[in-house]
């Protein structure tokens, strides 16, 4: 288990908190502050307990160097603004004489910013020192940043050697999440792994085959298992050097008792543009000019009454090429299915994965699941079952 907000001693403590605030920026101004209000709650509980919150976190890729237009300043006023209006202090650098005289001058309760911890190479290297040099700035650490936890960097790992650690809120509710979706889930349980190519979750389908009971493939990867089973994908996006490894991956299914399920029916178009005209038809009876761009309606009925057995749903890739209706049609009316089970309480449903948010939101329904991770690469090596040093490091 890892330790919580409530293993640590905060009051009138310099606690370090590890968020994600690699947030979009345009014209100086945040443009989608949803991992900024995910921070909030923690940053507000540690307030309210008296601790002096010192936020911390790297942001795009400046590679060791400073580079003033990766700046964590404009991050500032809108986490300001998640705080309902509190003042927030900025720090110039993320260690040194500048932020150690900003922290100096916080009360019980005030927050200050540091810079961007990625302006000094030590920090992506995992470095000692410079964990050292952070170390020197707090009391206590914790981290709410799941979506970074794939990385062992000097504000993720090496510094939770050195100071009393634990997780925050945000990655508290993701772990817990998690945990009982795949750790601990109750059964049966039901993968929906989807997106455009295999080869980048070959990782994920190898671990899932012998902890799910079904593993649903949608999108551009359904065409290569198809095409591995002799089924003719005409135009469409498909892995074809891939046969033999998905022959690998359906034959280790088969040993765990882990049904792979395929569309049945697809929409199909001679190109992938909006309103271009398309049709449905059986999955083997694709023209050979035309792509199959999302399920049909006998896909959808057939894995929605999968669903209204299952109790455990994983979610990671959408189903069609959403981005462009009418190819939407298939992940929309599943993910409105799996939200309609889940707020009747049948089912447990974990989301997770740029594309998946982009989908889940797409079809209005992402606050109808249990739990939707914003973690990209760091849920995807969870659902490849991968050690996360993060969160190891937060151990008891």
């Amino acid at each position: 288990m890892f330790k919580t907000l409530e293993d640590l001693d905060l009051n009138g403590k310099r606690v370090l908190l590890r968020g994600d605030l690699n947030v979009p920026v345009a014209d100086g101004k945040v443009s989608d502050a949803t991992r900024i209000e995910r921070l909030a709650p923690t940053i507000i509980e540690l307030c309210d307990k008296g601790a002096k919150v010192i936020v911390m976190s790297h942001f795009g890729r400046p590679k060791g160097k400073v580079v003033p237009e990766m700046s964590l300043g404009p991050v500032a006023d809108a986490l300001s603004r998640a705080l309902n209006g509190k003042a927030v202090a900025f720090s110039p650098d993320c260690i040194g004489p500048d932020a150690a005289a900003i922290i100096a001058g916080l009360a019980p309760g005030e927050v200050a910013l540091l810079e961007n911890l990625r302006f000094h190479p030590g920090e992506e290297a995992n470095d000692a020192g410079f964990a050292g040099e952070l170390a020197k700035l707090g009391d206590a650490y914790v981290n709410d940043a799941f979506s970074a936890a794939h990385r062992a960097h000097a504000s993720t790992e090496a510094i939770a050697r050195l100071l009393p650690a634990a997780a925050g809120r945000a990655m508290q509710a993701e772990l817990e999440a998690l945990t009982a979706a795949l750790e601990k889930p109750v059964h049966p349980v039901i993968a929906l792994v989807g997106g455009a190519k295999v080869s980048s979750k070959l990782d994920v389908l190898g671990n899932l085959v012998s902890r799910v009971d079904a593993i649903i493939i949608g999108g551009g990867m359904a065409n290569t298992f198809l095409n591995a089973r002799g089924i003719d994908v005409g135009a469409s996006l498909c892995e074809h050097d891939l046969a033999d490894t998905v022959r690998e991956i359906e034959a280790k299914a088969k040993a765990a008792g882990c049904e792979i399920l395929l569309p049945v029916d697809g929409v199909v178009a001679a190109k992938f543009e909006a309103g271009a005209p398309s049709k449905t038809m059986a999955i083997d009876a694709t023209p050979s000019d035309m792509m199959i761009l999302d399920i049909g309606p006998d896909s959808v009925a057939e894995l929605n009454a999968k669903l209204a057995s299952c109790k455990t749903l994983l979610w990671n890739g959408p189903l069609g090429a959403f981005e462009i209706p009418p190819f939407d049609a298939g992940t929309v009316a599943v993910a409105r299915e799996a939200g309609r089970l889940t707020q009747a309480g049948k089912m447990v449903s974990v989301a997770g994965g740029g594309d998946t948010v982009a989908a889940l939101n797409h079809a209005g329904v992402a606050d109808q699941f249990s739990y939707v991770s914003t973690a990209g690469g760091a849920f995807l090596e969870w659902l490849e079952g991968k050690t996360l040093p993060g969160v190891a490091a937060l151990e008891k």
